[in-house]
């Protein structure tokens, strides 16, 4: 992949390796127009793996009167739904129904009423699922820690959950599949341009060396990093990106108990908590709940911000006042904070006031740069991205991705649930049969790479192999989410994992120690930012 971004000219040029990015890719390369796509660190590295991981319309923004945005993102769901069944599924959420001083505020349930019949409106019948209002014990049943007296009754609708950086992943290897040259640990470094100041490429850093990326169109896709990188066209910052932090911590699932997910509103605030179940268990139990998330306006480090104690006292503190839970500090088994990229607007409100919607614009050295929106509307995202290409270069080609299976889409078939095999199969579709081959040549690898986790050592090889994993934080925290479920489990088995991929990467003994030392960091500065 390197040496096609080094010898080859292309069409168009994607810097930024999150879902945006990757859609974009995939877009245009399926319309065929020679691809390159070039991403820092990581593919999903910043905010793409550290979503609520939920493919959904956000019926808070119902509220705000944003119908057309949830349409959209319901009609997307759909389309994923479809496109990646192996990676989105269908989850149950619990809207429950509070009462306040043994009252219902009936104005604050009437309008929560309307809100689920909006919603199947506006998507919900797209995937033939409608809501249902339970009985206080019917709800009680899928949250066994809400104090029954605080309940009157609840709801049950229907979205969608999915690994966001496996969705990345499965975006990228499926436009590399249909001829993109896509390649992670390639930093821009800057932008080469024509006599008439038009951007016509990049010099690319790849670690070890520089190069130049020759394209007729660059698209600037890179999140929160948009402005640094649009910083490279002039030399001037612009600021038209507002970070907007969102906290999300794991705990034990025995502490919380829900077999559905659930929206909890936060007290004294005008937002709402998802209460989500992670890691299925044969028998329908889970390893794992995360709870998130916020929405605060953020000025730190971009890369790897922190969740600091307030942001973790915050969410502890809301879930316990609402389903009567004593969550502390020593619960917390993992946690992550994604900045989302939101567009600045001329409102100083808040950032979760701001609207999700998504921008394209056209520099004046003819950057195509797409901002805002949200996961669950990459794919639209995307197609407004490239018609904006296709336009610069005065070409024809519409787009083929509303119906476009990801890799291991197609053929896949729901497994029985609880069994290993539909582990994989959740995870890598029908490339699934890989990892049962590594397995069969190597028994070890059929081991658990963390105890306790669902992940088996033949996924980290599997991904040096055939995912471009180079760094054990690759591994740990994105190919797998062993980081996020149980970090302590994890860091105790980071010696074997590294012996692994040192193996497959061909590590020296220094440099084993090196990728070993960089996790322990990242674990030691997840709980200093806590203290």
């Amino acid at each position: 992949m390197v040496h096609r971004l080094a010898t080859e000219t292309f069409d168009v040029l994607v810097v930024g390796g999150g879902i945006t990015g990757v859609g974009v890719a995939l877009d245009a390369a399926s319309r065929g127009l020679r691809t390159a796509l070039v991403e820092a660190h990581d593919f999903a590295s910043g905010t793409s793996s550290k979503s609520s991981k939920l493919v959904h319309g956000g019926i808070r923004y119902l509220q705000s009167g944003e119908v057309r945005l949830v349409y959209e993102a319901l009609r997307e769901r759909k389309r994923l739904c479809r496109n990646a069944p192996h990676l989105v599924k269908l989850l149950p959420f619990l809207l429950p129904i509070l009462k306040r001083d043994g009252l219902i505020n009936r104005r604050v349930a009437r309008a929560l009423g309307s809100a689920m019949w909006m919603y199947d409106l506006t998507g919900g019948w797209r995937i033939g699922k409608l809501h249902k209002r339970l009985k206080r014990d019917d709800a009680g049943g899928h949250l066994p820690t809400l104090p029954r007296d605080k309940l009157a009754y609840g709801y049950i609708y229907y979205d969608a959950t999915v690994d966001d950086a496996r969705l990345v992943l499965a975006v990228a290897r499926t436009a590399a599949a249909h001829g993109a040259a896509v390649a992670n640990r390639c930093r821009v470094t800057a932008f080469d341009h024509d006599q008439d100041g038009r951007v016509v490429g990049a010099r690319v850093d790849a670690g070890d060396g520089e190069f130049t990326t020759a394209a007729r169109v660059v698209v600037n896709a890179a999140g929160v990093w948009a402005d640094k990188v649009r910083a490279l066209e002039d030399g001037t910052i612009s600021e038209t990106i507002r970070p907007a932090k969102g906290v999300h911590v794991t705990v034990p699932w025995a502490l919380v108990r829900n077999d559905t997910a659930a929206v909890v509103p936060v007290p004294g605030d005008r937002r709402s908590l998802f209460v989500v179940p992670w890691g299925p268990q044969p028998g329908g139990t889970f390893t794992h709940t995360y709870i998130g998330t916020t929405d605060t306006d953020y000025e730190g480090r971009l890369d790897d911000p922190p969740c600091t104690a307030t942001d973790i006292d915050y969410v502890l503190e809301a879930v316990n006042a609402v389903i009567g839970t004593h969550l502390t500090m020593a619960d917390v088994t993992g946690v992550w904070a994604g900045l989302r990229p939101l567009v600045r607007s001329a409102s100083s409100g808040r950032t979760a006031d701001l609207s999700r919607r998504h921008r394209v614009t056209t520099s004046p050295a003819g950057v195509v740069a797409v901002a805002g929106g949200k996961l669950t509307t990459y794919r639209e995202m995307a197609e407004d991205t490239v018609n904006v290409v296709v336009g610069i270069l005065g070409q024809r080609g519409r787009c083929r991705t509303k119906k476009l299976l990801l890799l291991g889409a197609d053929g896949f078939s729901e497994l029985a649930t609880g069994t290993p095999e539909a582990h994989l199969a959740d995870r890598y579709g029908t490339l699934a049969t890989a990892i049962d081959e590594l397995v069969a040549k190597d028994a070890e690898l059929g081991a658990p790479l963390v105890p306790g986790l669902p992940y088996l050592r033949a996924e980290a090889v599997y991904a040096a192999r055939h995912e471009m994993a180079t760094t054990l934080l690759d591994v740990l925290t994105r190919r797998t989410r062993a980081h996020l479920l149980d970090r302590a489990a994890t860091l105790a088995a980071a010696d074997d994992a590294a012996d692994l991929l040192a193996e497959e990467l061909g590590w020296d003994a220094s440099e084993r120690h090196r990728q070993l030392a960089e996790y322990a960091d990242l674990v030691a500065r997840e709980h200093a930012d806590a203290k």
